[in-house]
């Protein structure tokens, strides 16, 4: 829904994912991430490719919600724990240098290419490609830290 914002198209983009996860799902390699990380990155990847193909002048900024909310009843610890992993990556995310924060919100939340972020912040695309790269290295070093992700 962040990078999308459309209900009906978010629902046609994780069935399609999920889909193509389910074809291919002999490519996750536990070694290299947690099955939810593999997951959401497909449909995030997905949600991108969907994006690609509409100009980019049609995309609306998204603000970022500060908690998300369900509206039906749900584990009360599991709430918790989403709160705290929340709360751990909004600190992450904080910690990093701002041409980096920048870079990884524009991708993830943004939903832009490497390319088109080079274009918006007039910086040649190396420098994104190792802003991002950093800024990952960090947010994973961070999460790792505090128990948040398996590597």
């Amino acid at each position: 829904m962040r990078v999308l914002d459309d209900p009906g198209r978010a629902e046609d983009v994780v069935q399609e994912a999920f889909l193509k996860i389910w074809t291919n799902a002999a490519g996750f390699d536990p070694k290299r991430g947690s099955l939810r990380t593999w997951l959401i990155t497909a449909v995030r990847n997905r949600s991108i490719d969907y994006l690609r193909g509409r100009s980019a002048h049609e995309r609306q900024e998204q603000e970022l919600m500060p908690e998300l909310t369900e509206s039906h009843a749900s584990d009360p610890w599991r709430e918790v724990s989403l709160a705290l992993e929340r709360m751990a990556v909004r600190q992450a995310v904080g910690s990093l240098p701002p041409e980096q924060r920048q870079t990884v919100q524009l991708a993830y939340f943004g939903g832009y290419s490497q390319r088109e972020i080079a274009d918006m912040t007039k910086v040649p695309l190396s420098t994104v490609k190792g802003r991002m790269r950093l800024a990952l290295e960090k947010l994973s070093s961070y999460l790792q830290g505090r128990g948040l992700v398996d590597v």
